[in-house]
């Protein structure tokens, strides 16, 4: 006899499953349109930075020290594989949150169903956190291709990727299910807090070149932290120190988390 909905016996892994097939279904007919953005941007990135601006920068004695020996292609493809999660997961938690609530209104016909609110949330954020493991799935596929994996430990960075990726869906979803109107709020928060996190997180260069009041700021992001795995594994440089900034990412996953499901609890249960 099939469970009922609304059994105690029906787990919540049940229900947010339910809740991300919806998003599933939905993509199916819609993903073509995220081509770019998912594979084609980062790949054209790594293109045109790693081996066009990468050439310029080789020819450079100190700036071969200041990458550690590294080629600029290897030093940039580790962390663009995860800086490039940050942008899917900041663009997915922004419009298609606030659409839920307000637009097209999804959240509420859920919840009209015997689904929670935490069974919504975790619904839409686990179809996030695919999106942004299976561009990385690609990307990380791509650069083995081209020689730039060295190490067996590469596929922890996919780990790193989806965890910087969760913060960032996490903290931008409680940001736009809070929004009673867009009023350009959204386009601020991806211009100016995720954008500058693209660039000034350690991807394209070491941070250690920043003014030392940036440094600080690179060095407090889930991005540093999330690129600095991806590289220690991915080019065979892992230590304790890497084990270090999993903690640190671990702790701020737990706080997105708990900012998030407040922020659903908030909006949606009122």
């Amino acid at each position: 006899m099939a469970v009922p909905l609304n059994s105690p016996r029906f787990g919540s892994l049940r229900a947010g499953r339910l809740a991300l097939e919806r998003w599933l279904v939905a993509y199916r007919r819609t993903w073509w349109s995220s081509l770019a953005q998912s594979f084609v941007n980062p790949l054209m990135f790594l293109l045109a930075l790693g081996f066009g601006l990468g050439s310029l920068v080789d020819d450079s004695v100190s700036a071969a020290q200041d990458l550690g020996g590294l080629d600029y292609v290897q030093f940039l493809a580790p962390g663009l594989m995860v800086a490039s999660g940050i942008q899917i997961a900041g663009l997915d938690a922004a419009w298609p949150v606030m659409g839920a609530v307000k637009w097209d209104r999804l959240y509420p016909a859920q919840l009209a169903t015997p689904l929670r609110v935490v069974d919504v949330m975790v619904g839409h954020l686990a179809f996030m956190m695919l999106r942004v493991l299976l561009a990385s799935v690609v990307f990380l596929g791509v650069t083995a291709s081209l020689g730039l994996v060295s190490s067996a430990l590469a596929p922890i960075a996919l780990v790193a990727a989806v965890a910087v990726g969760f913060v960032i869906a996490a903290l931008m979803s409680a940001f736009s299910v809070t929004r009673e109107n867009e009023t350009g709020s959204m386009i601020g928060a991806i211009r100016f807090v995720i954008g500058p996190m693209f660039l000034f997180s350690g991807t394209f260069f070491p941070v250690d070149q920043l003014p030392i009041g940036v440094r600080w700021l690179a060095w407090i992001t889930p991005l540093w932290h999330g690129v600095e795995i991806s590289r220690d594994v991915v080019l065979g440089g892992a230590d304790l120190a890497t084990a270090g900034h999993g903690g640190v990412l671990a702790l701020y996953c737990v706080v997105a988390w708990m900012v998030v499901r407040r922020a659903y609890e908030w909006r949606l249960a009122r």
